[in-house]
């Protein structure tokens, strides 16, 4: 563990001196620091952290007007500014589960502790339609692997304009939020969901170029031996959602030996697999992967064209 849960200092809940929203917001961030919290599920330091909590408790959203930071709160909201960062301190749960929402892909998503924390790097790539990978090609159909709360299956669908998504997760109760999500956004009559382990809920299809455009997953990829070492807020997320055997690569595996039964011919498969990718590059060596640079953070996503899913299918058979 990255340190111990240091229990909330009575001041924390009383704070003197403060007034405005600035006021709450730095003393929130610094807060924050001094409990040595870790941040990675939606914000990566303490005083964005800190903003979307406080805003919560005034029932805002940023972008904030700079004019309203320094309106003054009134009893009953520093009440419930308080209680927020003293539970934030005490429980170490990521700041999206006590607001109930994450925002991925420009998209806001309802959250539960049932669920991961929306933040895969696989926003960025959707944003861009999955170019150049993508290569101009059209996409009508998206299968999203291990769905969680839907995000990337709704972001798809929305950023591309789909008129067809699949999205699979074992996970019952991350169904339901999944569900709820799709409802928000309007797109029961575009994304289907599947309960089920990968593609077992997902017939091959007899006709390849019936096929998937778009095979996408963000599946567990942690080595199990390190969940131990994760910090605190990592472990109020599902441990299903996270740990993976074979150094992580287990699940990623078996998607790319069974995605050529789903993808058309001129598919792609997109895979993130956080710190476990050189251990997936190394147990598929012989197979071309691109591994994307992103400009706005995050690592570790593998693009596979399906044609290339053919050396794998070679290497079983022994064929030339």
């Amino acid at each position: 563990m990255q340190g111990s849960v240091e229990p909330a200092r009575p001041e924390i809940l009383n704070p003197s001196g403060l007034a405005t929203v600035a006021d709450f917001v730095r003393w929130a961030a610094s807060e924050f620091n001094r409990a040595g919290l870790y941040f990675g599920h939606g914000t990566d330091n303490a005083v964005d952290e800190a903003l979307w909590l406080v805003l919560h408790g005034l029932a805002l959203k940023p972008p904030l007007p700079d004019a309203l930071f320094q309106g003054r709160l009134t009893e009953q909201e520093v009440e419930r500014v308080q209680a927020l960062v003293a539970e934030r301190i005490r429980s170490r749960k990521p700041a999206a589960y006590l607001i109930g929402e994450a925002r991925f892909a420009d998209l806001d998503f309802w959250v539960n502790e049932q669920v991961l924390v929306p933040r895969s790097p696989l926003a960025e790539m959707i944003r861009q339609g999955f170019e150049p990978w993508r290569e101009g090609r059209e996409i009508h159909s998206t299968l999203d692997l291990c769905t969680g709360s839907g995000c990337i299956a709704i972001a798809c669908a929305l950023h591309l304009g789909l008129e067809r998504v699949d999205a699979t997760d074992l996970s019952p109760e991350a169904l339901a939020v999944a569900r709820r999500n799709v409802g928000r956004y309007g797109l029961n009559a575009v994304v289907t969901l599947h309960e089920g382990d990968l593609f077992a809920d997902i017939p091959p299809v007899a006709d390849p170029e019936a096929g998937f455009d778009l095979i996408v997953s963000n599946p567990p990829y942690v080595d199990p031996a390190e969940i131990p070492h994760l910090p605190e807020e990592f472990h109020r997320e599902p441990s299903l959602g996270l740990a993976a055997d074979e150094e992580g690569t287990a699940l990623a595996a078996r998607i790319i030996e069974k995605a050529h039964e789903y993808l058309a011919p001129d598919g792609l498969l997109v895979i993130e697999v956080g710190n476990a990718a050189e251990a997936l590059a190394e147990r598929f060596e012989e197979l071309p992967m691109d591994w994307p640079v992103f400009e706005q953070g995050g690592q570790g996503v593998c693009v596979i064209q399906a044609a290339d899913l053919g050396v794998l299918r070679q290497a079983e058979t022994g064929s030339d």
